[in-house]
């Protein structure tokens, strides 16, 4: 990356931030762009005032321009968390949509390397175990979720055909669970919504019975895995996330025991279409890209909580 000029799309988000992070430390210039809807100003303190980084308030529904040379476009730019994509469903499905592809006519102005962020979530609720990226998925198209999941489908339909009709090299990820610092605590996430519990020592709140699984990708690996796809020539989607699968209850009791708290757990009414197993094959991560998770949940929970004590301690003092 070092010499080269990237534009990271949704760069003010929990992902976004740490890859214009991770960019800047191998020597790229990096063009973030955020339009705060669910980035925070919060996230770039950072890396205002770093060379080469440069920062635009700009929502890519509304169009996308960008001066200069680009090298990489990465679109990481769209609400990711089910409270976010509930309270904002049009926003969603109108990111995934008209905002790639004004991305996409970005990067093919440019002559750059385009990268779409996907999801899991393209899988649904998963008939196979674990999920390859050769599994077109159990989606439901007018549940809740379906906003986010079918707007992250569009987005690897048209990223294709700009790849087959007009020539841009594209990269497509689908990306897995991940958590870290810059989470925020109210995203309605698991991680943030236990460790949050945890530290007040308020009881954990699990919907379902708690057997669902997840797989959860500290968000170090996963940006490394990013730029390696990048970097790659790999065009087909490729699976980043952790293969460590575990129940919510069993996540629940790492969460209590790295933050050394937490009360009892408390169920309640399991939200439609919420998927029963999560979990990626990363054989083509693995095989293409020799990328796959080297921090171990207990290393990336620690870091976590540390933020969010941090983040607690700030605003309970102001």
């Amino acid at each position: 990356m070092r010499g080269k000029r990237a534009v990271v799309l949704g760069g003010a988000g929990f992902v976004g931030s740490h890859l214009c992070e991770r960019l800047l430390d191998d020597g790229a210039a990096v063009v973030a762009v955020d339009n705060f809807l669910t980035g925070a100003e919060e996230n770039l303190r950072g890396l205002r005032g770093r060379p080469g980084f440069e920062f635009f308030k700009q929502d890519i529904v509304e169009g996308l321009s960008v001066d200069g040379l680009v090298d990489f476009v990465f679109n990481l730019a769209s609400p990711a968390s089910p409270i976010d994509y509930a309270q904002l469903p049009l926003e969603t499905l109108r990111v995934g949509s008209i905002g790639t592809e004004h991305a996409l006519q970005l990067a093919e102005a440019k002559g750059a390397v385009f990268l779409q962020a996907s999801t899991s979530e393209v899988y649904g609720d998963p008939l196979v175990h674990p999920q390859h990226e050769g599994y077109y998925g159990n989606v439901n198209p007018i549940g809740p979720r379906a906003v986010y999941d079918e707007a992250k489908r569009y987005a690897e339909a048209i990223t294709s055909a700009y790849a087959r009709v007009r020539g841009v090299k594209t990269r497509i990820v689908r990306i897995f669970n991940t958590y870290g610092p810059r989470m925020r605590l109210n995203d309605g996430r698991v991680v943030p919504a236990f460790v949050s519990q945890a530290l007040r020592g308020q009881d954990f709140t699990v919907f379902g019975d708690g057997k669902q699984t997840r797989s959860f990708c500290y968000v170090k690996d996963l940006v490394d895995g990013l730029v390696r796809l990048a970097l790659s020539d790999v065009t087909d989607p490729v699976n980043i996330g952790n293969p460590r699968e575990m129940t919510i209850l069993q996540f629940a009791e790492a969460v209590r025991a790295a933050a050394g708290g937490g009360g009892k757990i408390v169920y309640q009414p399991l939200p439609q279409n919420d998927p029963k197993q999560r979990q990626p094959d990363i054989t083509r991560a693995r095989t293409l890209l020799g990328w796959e998770p080297r921090v171990p949940l207990e290393e990336g929970l620690r870091e976590t909580i540390s933020y969010f004590r941090a983040v607690a301690s700030t605003h309970g003092a102001s």
